[in-house]
């Protein structure tokens, strides 16, 4: 919680900063917020900077700056994914909230990973993915595909003679081979949650 004179020099390093593009210097923090001593203002701005909303750049004017707050967006969790042999997708009506930085450039959604098949790459059984959907993807990418409708994350990789190779990241395990259009990607992973217990 912020006191009420941190909330008021909050909201006026804000409202200062968003109509110049630069801080207010500390005499000028002093006097909008009537205080009789710069050495308060510094006070204040400490108790900011220890909280982490705002940076200071020692001797040097107006080196101050918000530190952007991280904002938390829900998105659908679409139930599971198999790390493994593909499973029938299961449709859940759940949201999960990612920080902003994690959402892709257009629809993000997210699944829970079932299976082992990519342990190699850092994702493990019970792990979030977060994907952008997306119906193509770069070899080489981490994809969401459904082959024969079943749904499966896997590595992509596009062979001649129109197959698709979904590589698990798994030696004890073999690659998915199959005919281009029994695969239909359905998105990119793009992050990663996981909760440790």
């Amino acid at each position: 919680m912020l006191t009420r004179r941190q909330k008021q020099l909050l909201d006026y390093l804000r409202r200062y900063i968003d109509a110049r593009g630069y801080a207010p210097t500390l005499a000028e923090i002093g006097r909008h917020l009537r205080l009789g001593s710069v050495a308060t203002v510094h006070k204040h701005l400490r108790n900011l900077e220890r909280r982490g909303m705002v940076r200071r750049l020692p001797h040097r004017s107006r080196a101050l700056e918000l530190v952007a707050e991280t904002r938390a967006v829900a998105v659908p969790l679409l139930g599971e994914v198999a790390a493994g042999a593909p499973i029938e997708p299961v449709e859940v009506r759940e949201t999960v909230a990612l920080p902003e930085e994690l959402l892709g450039r257009g629809e993000t959604f997210a699944l829970r990973v079932r299976g082992d098949s990519m342990v190699g790459d850092g994702i493990l059984d019970g792990d979030l993915i977060v994907v952008e959907a997306r119906p193509d993807a770069p070899d080489g990418a981490t994809v969401v595909a459904l082959v024969d409708g079943e749904a499966t994350v896997k590595r992509l990789y596009r062979e001649r003679g129109g197959r698709v190779r979904l590589m698990p990241a798994n030696e004890r395990l073999a690659p998915l081979v199959a005919a281009a259009d029994r695969v239909q990607v359905r998105g990119v992973v793009i992050g990663l949650l996981r909760r440790y217990r």
